[in-house]
């Protein structure tokens, strides 16, 4: 060989040592002549270990769909000439698969003889690093923020999230306290769905929405004849529930006698139908909630102080919209992706006026009075963006009035001076925050349990 031919082979050597890409070359048998530095580096086989073996040497995980052959007249590239880059793997020397991006080409000399095939590796192990990362980073904000249905980022909400993710895998009773709105059957439902016994039924009973006899019947069941319309034996909702959840909402409108029937329940973990003797065993984990403070009830005599404590094992209470206002932004781009969905229309955006007005709001309704405020936007929204005029007349108007005051003492047997609040204005402020009596106290600077009082003494019923 001619000493300018030397240093040709020697440059060129040269230069292909010096790629960040690992290259090595198949002569017409398949054998490898040739293997760079990068090549060493990626696959751990040094040239002196790859020189002279075949391509089966680093079991590449694809080759036109298949594994590589360790026969080279078997091999793809030889039937289409080169291969299209794709990402795959490749068996380092220690053991371990390397995430890679494989091309190869098959050299022909000037008659059209094979010469042998060029392949080339790049290695994306850092890549693929980066993309888990950023996916780690991406999933841990969702997490962060959401849990099953509920959205939120303030701390208030990750408390209510880490107390989900306790409750959820125990049996014990849970008690989700918070005002109408606030999304506790969400609540509910997170507990279940990311617990064990996710894939068992979760059974939901409004106990407001049926009288004490309807009601029993639906949670025991009854059998036929047990009373007039009863031609069939029913099951309730407690066995329908068995080895899952049933969520008892407003668990504080239940009668002294249903209070009892309930008791029995969590203390013998069994039930009898309506006009049945027969015991019958269940195994439920009961979940209640209420937007009533129990604790003030069982002081008053309505509730049982027995139930209660059973009933609140572990405790979850879930904060009103207005202790939350970090939230408030995202809600309300949640509502508006599930208004564009709904309506089939292309609202992005809500003016910094309208913004402005919803997180001055006291939302006395919550995220339920949120979500409708965002669907009553929608109705009247007619660009790709929410002004104020938009929004509900309510939340386009909130005022900062001066409210009237309490006596002091809401127990007192001295009159009302006329100064203080009259039965009139306690109904006016009961009407405008929808019948919310935190809210009234929070208005008033007084605590719920003096309006609650007051309510009391001027003969005001408790619900709207």
């Amino acid at each position: 060989m001619k000493t300018h031919e030397i240093w040709n082979v020697h440059f060129l050597n040269q230069i292909l040592d010096t790629m960040a890409e690992g290259l090595f070359t198949l002569d017409s048998q398949g054998i490898i002549t040739s293997w760079n530095k990068s090549m060493e580096k990626i696959s751990g086989y040094s040239a002196g270990e790859a020189i002279g073996k075949t391509c089966s040497l680093i079991e590449c995980s694809r080759c036109f769909g298949k594994k590589c052959p360790a026969n080279i007249h078997k091999c793809g590239v030889i039937e289409h000439g080169r291969t299209e880059a794709k990402e795959c793997f490749i068996r380092h020397r220690d053991g371990h698969d390397i995430p890679v991006i494989k091309n190869a080409r098959l050299a022909k000399d000037e008659d059209g003889h094979m010469l042998g095939i060029v392949e080339t590796i790049t290695d994306l192990t850092e890549l693929k690093k980066i993309k888990q990362t950023a996916e780690e980073a991406q999933r841990k904000l969702k997490k962060a923020y959401r849990l099953g249905n509920i959205i939120g980022k303030s701390t208030a909400m990750q408390n209510v999230f880490d107390a989900i993710r306790a409750a959820a895998n125990s049996r014990a009773n849970i008690l989700i306290q918070g005002e109408s709105g606030t999304g506790k059957e969400l609540v509910a439902g997170a507990i279940h769905y990311n617990g064990v016994n996710d894939k068992k039924p979760m059974i939901t009973v409004n106990c407001s929405a049926l009288s004490e006899t309807l009601l029993e019947s639906e949670l025991f069941g009854h059998v036929k004849g047990a009373f007039t319309g009863a031609h069939r034996d029913r099951k309730g909702r407690f066995e329908e529930a068995d080895q899952g959840t049933i969520f008892l909402d407003e668990i504080g409108e239940l009668t002294p006698y249903m209070q009892v029937k309930l008791l029995r329940v969590l203390q013998e973990r069994e039930i009898e139908r309506v006009g049945d003797s027969k015991k019958i065993k269940i195994d439920i984990r009961i979940i209640a909630a209420t937007h009533k403070d129990l604790f003030l009830l069982t002081r008053e005599g309505l509730f049982r102080e027995d139930l209660f404590y059973r009933l609140k094992v572990f405790p979850i209470p879930v904060p009103p919209l207005r202790e939350r206002r970090d939230d408030i932004p995202l809600l309300v781009n949640h509502f508006l992706r599930k208004g564009n969905k709904r309506e089939g229309k292309n609202i992005s955006k809500i003016s910094t006026g309208a913004m402005k007005k919803i997180m001055e709001h006291p939302w006395p309704g919550n995220v339920r009075e949120l979500e409708n405020a965002v669907e009553h936007a929608f109705v009247l929204c007619e660009t790709d963006r929410i002004e104020s005029k938009d929004l509900p007349v309510e939340v386009r108007e909130t005022k900062t009035r001066p409210l009237p005051t309490m006596d002091p003492d809401p127990t007192a047997k001295t009159g009302f001076s006329t100064q203080k609040i009259t039965r009139e204005d306690l109904v006016r402020l009961l009407e405008e925050c929808h019948w919310n009596k935190a809210e009234v106290g929070r208005r008033i600077h007084k605590s719920r349990t003096a309006v609650w009082k007051y309510m009391k003494k001027w003969d005001i019923p408790l619900q709207r």
